[in-house]
């Protein structure tokens, strides 16, 4: 870590807290050459392996747009898909450093089927390939039986 005050490459850790759920490492450091302190954030990074094979940085963002599209006309709001969003990578950080883009979509289903289950019939509909209503029908049966499921469970 260069120091920012006199560019020598050598520095000494004096505390390390984690912050931000635990997401990111604040070090506060001090330059062994000049003794200036400084503060280092320091975040993992976590990479989504596209289908075409390109790698690039997880992204909030882009889970809250695609997820936005599926919300569209329906009443969910901006903090509701950051929240989401923050869920979803949560979830697939625990799998690892890189992941797929199809385990991104799998981590936004449930989620998103809480929040709101048409918003979730659209974005399955896209996101599983449905080619006919049949396949609506099929989900919406199978989002009933769980939430059957649910109930009966709850009533204990």
């Amino acid at each position: 870590m260069l120091c920012p005050f006199c560019r020598e490459d050598s520095s000494k850790v004096l505390d390390s807290r984690s912050v931000g759920q635990g997401t990111t490492i604040r070090r506060r450091r001090q330059c062994t050459s000049c003794g200036y302190r400084f503060t280092t954030m320091e975040k993992a990074v976590l990479l989504v392996q596209k289908r075409s094979g390109v790698v690039e940085p997880f992204s909030q963002d882009k889970v809250i747009q695609g997820v936005r599209r599926a919300c569209q006309g329906r009443d969910v709001s901006e903090d509701s898909l950051k929240r989401l969003a923050q869920e979803v990578e949560q979830q697939v950080s625990r799998k690892g450093s890189q992941i797929s883009a199809h385990e991104i979509g799998l981590a936004i289903l449930d989620p998103l089927r809480e929040l709101d289950e048409v918003a979730y019939l659209r974005f399955a509909s896209v996101y599983r390939s449905f080619e006919s209503a049949d396949d609506f029908l099929t989900e919406i049966r199978r989002m009933r039986r769980s939430s059957k499921r649910f109930e009966d469970t709850s009533r204990d």
